[in-house]
């Protein structure tokens, strides 16, 4: 997806606060945010898993987190950039 139509994808589903995210090679053991995340990969590739269930996302790929799911992330080994729209509950 190009950041152009994510940017407006996000602001039609109501996510107000839009961040850039860069984070080095390695592992972020299993954690949960209490906002919802959808975010557009810029660089590089994460994987997330959520339970027994891992998926590696790379350059142009799209990943949805609700709110307040456990989750643990892996970087590759050139890091990961992406855009991030997060969307507090009420």
């Amino acid at each position: 997806m190009q950041r152009d139509a994510f940017e407006r994808e996000l602001a039609l589903e109501g996510f107000t606060e839009l961040v850039k995210v860069t984070r080095e090679a390695g592992d972020l053991d299993v954690h949960a945010h209490p906002f919802e995340a959808k975010a557009l990969i810029l660089f590089g590739e994460i994987a997330i898993r959520i339970g027994d269930n891992e998926r590696v996302y790379h350059e142009g790929d799209v990943f949805h987190l609700r709110a307040n799911e456990a989750h643990a992330e892996h970087y590759g080994p050139a890091g990961v950039q992406y855009l991030v729209g997060r969307k507090t509950l009420h």
